[in-house]
């Protein structure tokens, strides 16, 4: 059996290569799992990926590995519309990647503070994260559903059942560290409120 890398297209024996592992004709990543996977890509090797990955979700337009890797392409040129689109397919019948849920809540902050987003948006961003967590439990998930609460209920004065300096304990407690921080800032594209 083959599989095709998700960088170039080339065709390589699926017993010879490990989910993650760099393609040995283009050198570039064979999956793409997560955003580290293109954040140094080239633009103009963003745009082949995107063309290989496109061609490969016309053959399994279901396929949540393949939509999560189209969307983040797309989440790499900043067209944040389009990369919602492929992480909410990539949603659909998945029971064991919380990427696509952590990407489609980033997305839908369109790179502006929470404060500023409308409820409908939040509440869907808490419902994705909540899910993310459910899958599987990370520290930059809790502090994602930190900042929501600080910068959109707090900020505007509203109840929560948890509060945001709970959840910030909570990442903490699950190893939260400083790379995790700068990296959701980095990814969000938001300035660090005060109290976070």
């Amino acid at each position: 059996m083959s599989s095709k890398c998700q960088s170039c297209g080339a065709f390589h024996p699926e017993e010879e290569l490990v989910k993650g592992e760099v393609c040995p004709t283009c050198d570039g990543p064979y999956f793409i799992k997560n955003y580290k996977a293109v954040a140094a890509m080239p633009l103009p090797r963003v745009n082949k990926c995107i063309t290989v990955i496109q061609a490969q979700v016309a053959e399994n337009p279901n396929s949540t590995q393949l939509n999560l890797a189209l969307g983040l392409c797309f989440f790499k040129l900043k067209q944040l519309e389009k990369a919602l689109t492929f992480f909410d397919k990539a949603m659909i019948d998945n029971f064991s990647d919380p990427e696509p849920y952590f990407y489609a809540s980033i997305c839908l902050l369109k790179g502006k503070k929470a404060f500023v987003s409308v409820r409908e948006e939040i509440e869907k961003i808490e419902t994705n994260l909540e899910s993310a967590n459910s899958l599987e439990p990370k520290p930059i998930y809790y502090y994602f559903q930190a900042y929501i609460k600080n910068d959109y209920y707090e900020r505007k004065y509203l109840n929560t059942k948890v509060s945001s300096k709970e959840l910030l304990e909570t990442a903490r407690q699950s190893g939260l560290t400083e790379e995790d921080v700068a990296e959701f800032y980095e990814l969000t594209g938001v300035d660090k409120p005060e109290g976070m």
